[in-house]
């Protein structure tokens, strides 16, 4: 399918693999999307910036680099960057359309309804889309595709009406003509309120008197204030809605000058950095904020999982608003089809975004997607969901082991498809699978991968993938493993295994019906397992564990995991994470598993009692195992430290002897001679578990990498651990 990309200060028309439609979403076929001339202009314009000039306006994320270049090293932070640059970006937040699946969950929609659709990164400028349910909305009876499209910037619009809360009879001033503001006058006029538009373009503002504006006003004018002051009564607004997108402090200044003592101003637009007291304090103004489409905008509970706000106490969420926007359309209490004075297909996007941009601009531009439709919407079906990277090199005459990659976030392309490359001559990379079809193609582009997809059961049904490496969000971990083992393909999965019992039981259960024995599985007659549990392929363990090897007593195990504090609305808390003792806190007790080759024998954990919500009791636990040899390891696991203390300690105590293990940075033995090796960021052997991997399936004899009793083990430990 087409989808527009913002790319170093273009937007161009880039084929990408079609969406599948996902639990709790909708797929739509897009007939018209609308440009947001404001939003999507700054985000192509400064993507046309060197980057040292974005890092300059944007000293918040140049902190962050700086962080990950801490961590990370240089090089692995510039690749990262490189990568995303290259990516470019998805573009648009407004859609109508016709839905042709609907995702698990979703009873009140069905295929064939006339939809519109919101959501920045979500509903594209594209040809498909897979939206949410709670940022879709049903399309009035009588209401064209054309005027729906506009929704995402009437709900804008509405929640910024809604904040006034304006009354019958009372002066609003609508401060920048452009579409939010052409959209929230005639709502204004509509609730019966006396509008007043101000904008410099003399044609916007005769579009406004044609919406229904009792009074017109250039802000440049020396009298500006003054025609509002008489217009009121000599008291000024009661409520100025500012719509316009300025960096100028004097535009607010001025705007705040119309309002009256005691009055409102509502902020829908965008002003400068500067706020002056002086402009607010003598009259007392109330200065409020409207956020974007309203009451849900901005909670991933609301917007991605779907829980809806209660109705009689959130009377006008972001769905509501924009649902009400739509019948307002419908009734013609509000006109959008003035404000719509150009319309592109979807292939000339560039020239679309130009125009906005040239002397005569348009007001408000849509794209079309094809108004001709077909009499069945079942041929609208997408069926591109795989996109063949034709600058892809074939390697003739070397045979490597065919890898795809299952989801294609940061720590994928970060580190594991870097370091498949580099291993170039045992992998080939064969497929990027990712939900986002414009990011599984960048990525595949990036790395040299045959093709691009959105559909990861494309991956099992090709007979030319031998591996498949599983980098999703957690909860998808075992159920995907599952299905790639049940097609026979070998398999890495990120750690961890699984988040649950029932997950886990099911993976037990394949091997022991598929083989005779657990052993059996471990001699190459069945697909590989292998989780990464990176830490035991490091160096450093690797020199632990030639001195542990020949000790006479027990060892004992301390590990310090300073985690850091992740707010506990992130996805690493929540059902897709399972918690951070079962997403990170596994390769610890996995490095113990190796360290001690000894069954477990028993496990106990006890978390901190936080006195505020502030802080998770389940990322703040000691976990103690004890082995059948009689070793014992705890690990502090813990995100109330400071970042300025290393992240990652573990100490080994055994026969009187020490070893230290710094961050993965450096080893110190203590009444034993270790090896001196030292490195400037952590090396936790990501590297080497491919290394080793590559040499299990190259030679397929001898034992797994990770024997799958210690898998298991593991991942019952964890889970016990974690709850």
């Amino acid at each position: 399918m087409l989808q527009a990309l913002i790319k170093k200060g273009r937007v161009l028309p880039t084929e990408v693999p079609a969406p599948v439609v996902s639990k709790g979403s909708v797929l739509i076929k897009v007939v018209h999307s609308c440009i947001s001339a404001g939003t999507e202009l700054q985000g192509v314009q400064g993507s046309g910036k060197s980057l040292i000039r974005q890092a300059m306006e944007q000293p918040e994320k140049v902190r962050r680099v700086l962080d990950m270049a801490r961590s990370d090293g240089i090089a692995r932070t510039l690749a990262r960057i490189r990568g995303q640059l290259d990516t470019g970006s998805p573009t648009g937040y407004s859609v109508s359309g016709i839905v042709l699946a609907t995702g698990e969950g979703i009873h009140d929609l069905q295929p064939g309804d006339r939809v519109a659709a919101a959501g920045a990164g979500i509903a594209n400028h594209a040809e498909f889309v897979d939206v949410p349910r709670n940022l879709v909305m049903r399309i009035p009876e009588g209401l064209g595709f054309r005027a729906a499209a506009t929704v995402t910037l009437g709900g804008i619009a509405m929640q910024g009406v809604r904040r006034a809360a304006v009354q019958l009879g009372e002066y609003v001033v609508v401060f920048g003509a452009g579409i939010l503001g052409q959209l929230a006058l005639q709502m204004l006029v509509a609730s019966g309120c006396r509008a007043i538009a101000v904008d410099l373009d003399p044609d916007r503002l005769a579009l406004a008197r044609e919406m229904g504006a009792e009074l017109c006003i250039d802000p440049g004018s020396d009298h500006a204030v003054k025609t509002i002051h008489h217009f009121t009564g000599g008291h000024g607004a009661d409520v100025v809605l500012f719509c316009a997108a300025t960096n100028n402090p004097q535009a607010l200044s001025d705007a705040l000058a119309m309002t009256r003592k005691k009055g409102r101003l509502v902020m829908v637009g965008v002003w400068g950095q500067e706020l002056r007291r002086e402009d607010l304090y003598a009259k007392e103004i109330d200065f409020l904020i409207s956020t974007s489409y309203g009451p849900g905008r901005y909670d991933s509970d609301y917007e991605v999982r779907g829980i809806d706000y209660p109705y009689a106490y959130v009377r006008w969420t972001e769905n509501r608003n924009m649902e009400e926007y739509l019948r307002l359309l419908s009734k013609s209490s509000v006109r959008v089809e003035p404000l719509i004075q150009a319309t592109y297909p979807l292939a000339e996007v560039e020239q679309a975004f130009a125009s906005l941009q040239g002397p005569k601009r348009p007001l408000m531009v849509l794209l079309d997607y094809g108004t001709t439709l077909p009499p069945d919407y079942r041929a609208l079906e997408p069926q591109a969901r795989i996109v063949f990277n034709p600058a892809a090199r074939a390697v003739v005459g070397r045979s490597r082991i065919r890898t795809a990659i299952l989801g294609a976030g940061s720590f994928a392309t970060a580190t594991h498809l870097p370091n498949l490359k580099k291993l170039g001559k045992h992998f080939e990379i064969r497929a990027i699978c990712s939900r986002t079809g414009s990011k599984a193609q960048a990525v595949a582009r990036q790395f040299d991968a045959t093709y691009a997809t959105t559909d990861y059961r494309e991956v099992l049904d090709d007979p030319d993938v031998d591996l498949v490496m599983i980098c999703t969000r957690h909860n998808l971990h075992g159920p995907m493993v599952l299905e790639c083992l049940k097609a026979g393909k070998h398999t890495f999965v990120e750690k961890p295994l699984c988040t649950s019992p029932t997950d886990l039981d099911a993976i037990k259960a394949f091997f022991v019906e598929t083989a005779a024995s657990a052993e059996k599985a471990s001699c190459g007659s069945l697909p590989l397992l292998m989780v990464g549990f990176n830490r035991r392929f490091s160096r450093y363990a690797a020199e632990v564990k030639r001195h542990v090897r020949a000790r006479v007593n027990p060892l004992f195990l301390l590990y310090r995991m300073n985690a850091g504090l992740i707010p506990p609305g992130h996805w690493v808390h929540t059902e897709e994470g399972g918690g951070r003792i079962i997403g990170e806190a596994c390769h610890v007790i996995d490095l113990f598993a190796f360290l001690t080759e000894s069954p477990v024998r028993a496990c106990a954990a006890a978390s901190l009692r936080p006195h505020g919500a502030s802080l998770s009791s389940s990322d703040n636990k000691s976990l103690v195992i004890e082995y059948e040899d009689g070793s014992v390891a705890t690990l502090e696991y813990f995100s109330v430290g400071s970042k300025a203390l290393p992240k990652e300690r573990l100490e080994v105590h055994f026969d009187e002897k020490s070893i230290l293990v710094d961050d993965y940075k450096s080893i110190q033995g203590y009444g034993v001679q270790t090896a001196s090796f030292q490195d400037p960021i952590p090396e936790k052997g990501q590297l080497e578990e491919l290394q080793t991997l590559a040499e299990y399936l190259e030679r397929r004899s001898g034992a797994w990498p990770i024997p799958l009793d210690q898998l298991i083990e593991t991942t019952e430990v964890t889970l016990k651990l974690a709850h």
